[in-house]
């Protein structure tokens, strides 16, 4: 079958139905914390937040799809220390993030909750959230899954930066050549399926429904996608 790359292609992936404990689990979350460092989306949703740091009062950040946590520790760590008071949840339906991980975090001051939950049971009555991160994970919604997200998104947060596969015929031959480079059998199959899933052009902007924001979307890199929503000062 030629598949195009028109079109998203949602499909499940791999590391979404095992077991967090599960050995292949634990060596694909080895290979994404590598990929997400060749991608740079760390780096990308740094400087989102660098932007957003208000000196009057602490940020409370929420990432969704957390996983285990490693890509906002790296997020913190290049931002420096943030104010006292400073939160950040954790958001996953099984979160694995480890006691060091935790532990890491707290070190750069900020405070941490860990929350297994699907994030559209959680973000109702979060409002008090200045920004919601999204690292490879919206691509996992189909469209009108997707649209209630970000209108559940939109309604709890007043900034949000997601950083998700890029579409293209780029990001795909890399995703079918991560044998050469270690990956296992997870990842090798979640790649692809991701691409195919991903976004490009204004696909999550022709989703928002809201208004009252402003919004950016765009390539970043040769493999990550780029979406940045601020909610517009009154």
């Amino acid at each position: 079958m030629i598949w195009s790359m028109e079109h998203r292609a949602v499909a499940p992936e791999w590391l979404d139905e095992l077991p967090p404990q599960d050995p292949r689990a634990v060596a694909s979350r080895r290979d994404l914390r590598v990929l997400n460092l060749c991608m740079g989306n760390a780096r990308k949703i740094r400087k989102i937040l660098a932007g957003l740091s208000d000196a009057a009062s602490p940020m409370c950040v929420a990432e969704l799809g957390a996983g285990d946590g490693t890509v906002f520790l790296r997020v913190a760590r290049s931002l420096g220390r943030p104010r006292a008071g400073a939160k950040v949840f954790l958001v996953d339906r099984h979160p694995s993030v480890s006691t060091r991980t935790r532990d890491a975090l707290a070190e750069t001051g900020w405070d941490v909750e860990i929350v297994a939950a699907d994030v559209c049971d959680w973000l109702p009555g979060q409002a008090s959230l200045d920004a919601l991160i999204a690292n490879l994970f919206l691509h996992h919604f189909e469209p009108d899954a997707l649209a209630k997200l970000l209108r559940l998104m939109s309604q709890n947060s007043r900034s949000i930066v997601a950083c998700e596969p890029r579409r293209c015929a780029t990001a795909l031959a890399f995703g079918c050549m991560l044998r050469l480079i270690g990956c296992n059998e997870v990842t090798r199959h979640d790649a692809p399926v991701s691409v195919r899933a991903g976004f490009r052009a204004g696909e999550i902007s022709s989703a928002w429904l809201d208004t009252q924001w402003e919004l950016r979307e765009e390539r970043a890199g040769l493999f990550s996608h780029l979406f940045v929503a601020r909610k517009k000062t009154q």
